[in-house]
């Protein structure tokens, strides 16, 4: 049995922790609102996210990170992307020395464009083989209703992955190691942008095809900047790479989809906001996932195209004529 902290009590924060308490983990959430630990404290229910999951006895909630970390082996941060640099700088000096830190986050962070394995590793001065990343199709509603899926978890140091693959394995979750951190957390990030296209097509009242064409050529300029990163091509064709793109394009339980489907009825950034009421990812990552395109010479269209209508304000109709108009090549 490991004691395991779970920094963030978001869905997919929440349901993994029901997943480590399940594979025999003591764990604590910490929450950022009192009302919501209190509630997982003494409810055992998180009242904002999950509200229907029952969590089990084994975990309980606070909002001290200090009293998270205390003793915690395992540090699983499940916070927005964006948000992990400003709070590293208080939770790092509260991790017990050799504690595996596991990231659930998928996003680049903006300006120095840096993958989460390597913010952690600056920002907090845990080093390199002390951090794992756990991604692949892993909806969190589906997770918490105990779903049979499969995950990834990746690190540099093999004996570290095996040991998070024990602790995280459940009846109704199989993990994989694999020790391509950088390939895992780019299909991660990219599948985000990538599902806001297929969530913009759907909007627009387009079918499967074009769906099924965005997913396919998606995942050709995310292995492609993923090689120039020095990725292993191969992972695009698993988990981390298909897997997580599929899920994430095709479910309406996506938020990036669901957001995208909101743009592509010609709604607005703001107006999207306000209606989906959660992150998306991959708003703000497309803007770092170009600009590392751009960075490595690499040529990411649809990447280009989601970024002009998030942040630029293009009609998605305007993006679809200008990936259509494209010089014909060999695939």
């Amino acid at each position: 049995m490991k004691r395991a902290a779970v920094l963030g009590a978001g869905s997919w924060g929440t349901a993994f922790a029901k997943v480590l308490a399940d594979a025999g983990n003591d764990v604590t959430l910490w929450a950022r609102r009192p009302d919501v630990a209190t509630a997982i404290r003494e409810q055992h229910v998180n009242p904002d996210y999950l509200p229907e999951l029952r969590l089990p006895t084994a975990v309980t909630a606070t909002v001290d990170p200090a009293d998270a970390l205390d003793g915690a082996d395992l540090v699983v941060i499940a916070i927005p992307s964006q948000t992990l640099r400003d709070n590293l700088g208080d939770w790092a000096t509260h991790f017990t020395p050799d504690a595996t830190v596991v990231s659930l986050m998928k996003g680049i962070e903006l300006g120095t464009l840096k993958r989460m394995s390597e913010l952690i590793v600056e920002a907090a001065g845990v080093e390199p083989d002390r951090v794992a990343v756990v991604t692949g199709p892993n909806l969190a509603a589906e997770i918490a209703a105990e779903q049979p899926a499969a995950t990834v978890v990746a690190c540099t140091d093999t004996d570290r992955a095996a040991r998070v693959q024990r602790a995280i394995a459940t009846r109704y979750l199989r993990p994989y190691t694999n020790d391509d951190v950088i390939g895992c957390e780019l299909g991660g990030a990219v599948k985000n942008v990538i599902a806001l296209a297929c969530g913009m097509a759907h909007g627009m009242g387009f079918g499967e095809n074009t769906k099924a064409t965005l997913m396919t050529r998606g995942l050709a300029e995310t292995a492609r900047l993923g090689v120039a990163l020095g990725a292993d091509p191969m992972t695009f064709a698993g988990l981390a790479g298909l897997g997580d793109l599929v899920a994430t394009c095709s479910s309406p339980l996506s938020r990036n989809r669901t957001f995208g489907e909101h743009l592509g009825r010609g709604e607005s950034l703001e107006q999207a906001q306000a209606a989906t009421r959660y992150t998306a990812e991959g708003v703000k990552s497309c803007l770092a996932i170009r600009d590392l395109a751009i960075k490595y010479g690499v040529e990411m269209p649809i990447t280009e195209q989601v970024e002009r209508v998030c942040h630029e304000g293009l009609d998605p109709r305007v993006a679809v004529r200008a990936l259509m108009s494209r010089e014909p090549k060999s695939e």
